[in-house]
């Protein structure tokens, strides 16, 4: 069976039921997107390096030859910004789920995490819009059903690679040679009572607010709570919303890391440092970069230090 534009139906055409059944929709997808050719991971070698409490994995990606002429292609075949984007129209090979009206599910084309997908909205919304209840509402009822790090990067200073609005979800562990987030020894006394505040031992500007617990089985609730701290995330940052034509936009770029359990907002002055690119991975402990000129500056200097510079400091 084939679409009106003659590419094939996805394999999944809506969220499958019951709840928990997302992740194997995920498995199924990503070996049907494989055997099309329409996933593209990107290979790496890792290591990881110790630095301020954290067992930092840095990833040296092998080529990004596929990604960037895909991107060339897109940007040679289009009169402006909206009509070389991926997400409209995406690519039903890589369709994993409707989640509401508003938001659906597609596999990263270019994943260098196995499994990692993206949260799209459905119509075209700036990556530099502030997030809404229906993007809170989306992110958990995928993350609520497998364990995994929900992030944003808050425009392209802050490491997004396209102008319409998509989270991101990586299922965790990020890698088998660390606890399930690099960060996580760190978090063991940062304050969970719902107040916003820091984690000790993270240099970096951020701000850090717990969830409650017994909201992990209640997914629209949990949206709802993490909507109204993401707030005051905002807030604590200095960060605000501007009217652009309308449209709330964020003051400044930043970085948003959420699992069921708390979120941390990282706000940016640098997209990269000594040309390393820092995304909101980044802050969570998995670090990229492109050959080993870049490893040895992060070796010699330590993640920490790159963190702090593209961040700034508590």
């Amino acid at each position: 069976m084939s679409s009106k534009q003659g590419l094939p139906l996805p394999m999944n055409t809506s969220l499958p039921e019951p709840a928990g059944a997302l992740w194997p929709a995920i498995v199924r997808q990503t070996a049907h997107a494989l055997d099309r050719g329409a996933l593209l991971p990107i290979q790496t070698s890792r290591t990881t390096i110790d630095d301020g409490g954290v067992r930092f994995v840095v990833r040296q990606i092998s080529s990004l030859a596929r990604k960037e002429k895909d991107a060339q292609q897109r940007k040679a075949g289009s009169s402006g910004a909206r009509a070389s984007n991926p997400f409209l129209p995406y690519d039903p090979d890589l369709f994993v789920a409707d989640i509401s009206d508003t938001h659906l599910v597609l596999l990263n084309k270019f994943n260098v995490i196995d499994h990692h997908v993206l949260i799209v909205t459905r119509r075209f919304e700036l990556q530099r819009a502030l997030l809404n209840l229906a993007d809170f509402r989306a992110l958990f009822t995928c993350m609520t059903q497998f364990d995994s790090l929900g992030f944003y990067n808050g425009g392209p200073e802050a490491g997004a690679s396209q102008l319409h609005k998509h989270l991101q979800i990586a299922p965790l562990p990020l890698d088998d040679t660390t606890s399930p987030l690099p960060i996580e020894p760190l978090l063991a006394s940062a304050r969970m009572d719902g107040s916003v505040g820091t984690v000790p031992g993270l240099g970096f500007a951020h701000a850090f607010v717990g969830f409650d617990p017994v909201l992990v089985s209640r997914p629209l609730e949990l949206a709802h709570s993490a909507f109204e701290r993401y707030m005051s995330l905002l807030a604590a940052t200095g960060l605000h919303a501007v009217d652009v034509n309308g449209e709330p936009l964020q003051s400044a770029p930043y970085n948003l890391l959420v699992t069921t359990r708390w979120m941390m907002l990282v706000p940016r002055r640098a997209e990269h440092s000594e040309g390393i690119s820092i995304n909101a991975l980044g802050f969570a402990g998995s670090l990229f970069v492109r050959n080993e000129t870049q490893m040895d500056i992060i070796r010699t200097r330590g993640p920490m230090s790159i963190l702090k510079e593209v961040a700034g400091t508590i």
